[in-house]
């Protein structure tokens, strides 16, 4: 593979504008832009979860298959071409089949579960908040810019179904609990 980048620094931003992968030049405040940030803190966000949980955990190969969707899903994004499609079905089924596998070891949910019980779960949590900030941000970008990026949409719905279920999993790990809401008035 060829040098990808020589020089971090090229100037070209300061005036307030980036490049897509096309060679078009946006605004870095453009709804496209935005929903590539907020998949970027997500893409983050996950790495930082993976150093929370063990090599040999069982929920690793997953989170990092995901975290190279989501690169994916930037890349498609920057090329801002309808017919580039880098995020498949396949990929939603693999989100929907983790999720039945998962969700099926867990109590059946009867109550509201609040972020955390343990590291791995906290991280898991900010994670999902993280993952609904992209979708909402990408389903803006797509009422201004009328792009075809419905597959993203779908991926990161499921995503974030995923990441609440993984949660309530890791949380329940080594002994632990899931934290339940109370109403105040019953505090």
């Amino acid at each position: 593979m060829a040098d990808r980048l020589t020089k971090i620094y090229t100037r070209t931003g300061d005036s307030g504008t980036t490049g897509l992968a096309n060679g078009t030049r946006i605004s870095k405040s453009a709804p496209r832009i935005e929903t590539l940030g907020n998949i970027d803190e997500l893409n983050s966000a996950l790495g930082l979860l993976l150093c929370e949980i063990p090599k040999e955990h069982s929920l690793r190969p997953l989170f990092e298959r995901i975290q190279h969707d989501l690169f994916d899903l930037g890349g498609e994004l920057a090329m801002a071409d309808p017919n580039y499609v880098a995020i498949k079905d396949s990929a939603i089924t693999q989100l929907e089949q983790a999720l039945d596998n998962l969700n099926a070891t867990l109590p059946p949910l009867k109550e509201f579960i609040l972020p955390g019980g343990n590291r791995p779960a906290a991280q898991c949590h900010v994670a999902r908040t993280l993952c609904r900030r992209a979708e909402r941000s990408m389903i803006l970008m797509n009422q201004d810019e009328k792009t075809d990026a419905n597959t993203g949409n779908k991926y990161l719905n499921r995503l974030s179904d995923l990441l609440f279920v993984a949660a309530r999993s890791l949380a329940r790990e080594n002994g632990g609990q899931e934290i339940y809401w109370k109403p105040a008035q019953c505090q």
